[in-house]
């Protein structure tokens, strides 16, 4: 299944209605429970010298790995993310995404994802520790009667 920007999404990274913002896609893999993409980024998020800015990829493999709850069928928000740049990513470079669960512990769903070169090599690593979230109540909105705690 294709995961397009959402023109009612504002988010930087996912959401089509930010003007600003990356428009991220990705793949999600049923049988393989696994989130894949497929990008180039461009001179706009470099940091310096035609290399990604180290922000800027800890955003791609933090999106990768939040769209791996999707698996689940839960909401879940970044509560840690660790980036390990392994090889500059240079400015214009194809590269392959993948996030994938490693664990669940209660709320916690744990996820690890890799960009990599067009020949395999791993250029950044991240793993991330995701909390499942009640979406109406974090909005602000009133929750439904049933799941109301007292």
């Amino acid at each position: 299944m294709r995961l397009e920007p959402s023109p009612d999404n504002a988010c930087f990274g996912c959401g089509g209605a930010n003007p600003r913002g990356m428009k991220l896609t990705f793949e999600q893999d049923e049988a393989l429970q696994r989130i894949r993409g497929v990008l180039r980024l461009g001179p706009e998020y470099q940091g310096g010298n035609g290399i990604i800015h180290g922000g800027i990829i800890a955003t791609v493999l933090d999106e990768a790995m939040g769209k791996v709850a999707r698996f689940r069928g839960v909401h879940a928000v970044t509560a840690e993310l660790k980036v390990e740049y392994k090889v500059p990513v240079r400015v214009n470079q194809d590269l392959v995404i993948e996030a994938y669960e490693l664990q669940k512990s209660g709320r916690n769903l744990h996820f690890t994802g890799e960009i990599r070169n067009t020949d395999g090599m791993v250029l950044a690593r991240g793993t991330g520790r995701f909390v499942t979230i009640n979406v109406p109540r974090i909005a602000g909105e009133p929750e439904p009667e049933a799941t109301k705690i007292s």
